[in-house]
């Protein structure tokens, strides 16, 4: 058996990676290449106490053909992997477990496209896993299978993804937080330097997580009530485990999409307060001119009998008048403004 190469890529199979796992190994993976992994395959009836597991990128046209030509998979799961964007689920088909498992892509910048999908089909003795971009759950689970960490049986190791598709998830919430912390204290401190538009595509980013990591209830409840004979007793209680601390961890992000909610209502709020002040100016502004337009309209007539012309003091008494009618207008306003206030 040689040892698969280390890359997201795969090779001509469409393979990125494969692991035996087994009695005689204490149940730490060991390598496969395609060509053992398909000398296992023919020969698992002579292995019953050992699976494999083997994950294919699917941005290869060959991984599809190889899985056909060499898998007995159910129809379903080829089928899934040509739906659209749907939520995380995991459903008993033939035997055979389906999951359809939603996570984020490596260079994750809370943008909805860096959210992809898992494809697994989980038996006894095989572990089928297909992705199109590399994702952090899955990536995670390989590096710890390839640091010698034993998996007791298949069902362990879809539990194994879960609970890093969980931690993964504990990561971007704690990022969020950490941001609209930041926000927050701004907004405390009187610094609006926040645009609600930004904090609008990061609620969106987190409903759109929210919606599509969120295990369905109905068919894993049903999985749970009537797992496959073949699944052990302490792996429905894991898996059972890992489904309610996934659901913890999306109770967070649900209290922070309120948060962020909270936080967008302060942000209009005062945006509406600073617009209210600045039409408030400007309409004191116009009030105060207004008596200057006035005389001045009426004192520039082109007619006879414009009091004052021939006065030595006239000037004066106009600017008097003028500042005695600006001083009354701007007190009316600041006292109407003090009273709504």
């Amino acid at each position: 058996m040689q040892t698969a190469p280390v890359s997201y890529g795969s090779d001509q199979s469409g393979m990125v990676c494969g692991y035996l796992f087994g009695r005689a190994a204490d149940g730490k993976g060991l390598p496969l290449d395609t060509d053992a992994a398909c000398q296992w395959l023919r020969q698992r009836a002579q292995h019953p106490t050992e699976f494999i597991w083997l994950h294919y990128n699917l941005a290869n046209t060959a991984s599809e053909k190889w899985l056909h030509e060499h898998t007995t998979l159910p129809d379903e799961f080829y089928e899934s992997l040509h739906e659209g964007p749907r939520s995380t689920r995991i459903e008993l088909i033939d035997n055979t477990l389906i999951a359809v498992v939603n996570d984020v892509v490596h260079d994750f910048t809370f943008e909805p496209s860096d959210i992809s999908t898992l494809w697994l089909s989980v038996d006894e003795q095989i572990v089928i896993s297909a992705r199109r971009k590399p994702l952090r759950a899955v990536d995670s689970l390989r590096n710890a299978v390839r640091n010698g960490e034993p998996i007791r049986s298949s069902v362990e190791l879809l539990t194994h993804l879960l609970r890093d598709q969980a931690d993964a998830l504990i990561k971007i919430v704690r990022d969020a937080i950490t941001t609209v912390d930041s926000i927050e204290d701004n907004l405390l401190a009187g610094k609006l330097t926040t645009k609600r538009a930004s904090l609008g595509a990061l609620r969106r980013v987190l409903v759109r997580l929210q919606r599509l990591l969120a295990p369905e209830p109905a068919a894993l409840f049903r999985l749970l009530q009537k797992p496959p004979a073949w699944m052990a007793e302490i792996d429905v209680q894991e898996l059972r485990q890992s489904t309610e601390e996934f659901s913890m961890v999306l109770a967070d992000m649900a209290s922070l999409q309120e948060r962020i909610k909270l936080i967008q209502e302060e942000i209009a709020a005062l945006s509406s307060e600073a617009n209210n002040h600045s039409l408030f100016v400007l309409t004191v502004v116009t009030v105060l001119a207004l008596p200057i337009n006035i005389i001045a309209g009426l004192l520039g007539m082109n007619v006879g009998g414009i009091p004052l012309a021939q006065s030595e003091h006239g000037f004066l008494v106009v600017v008097v008048i003028v500042a005695s009618f600006t001083v009354i207008a701007g007190w009316l306003a600041f006292r109407r403004q003090r009273d709504v206030s």
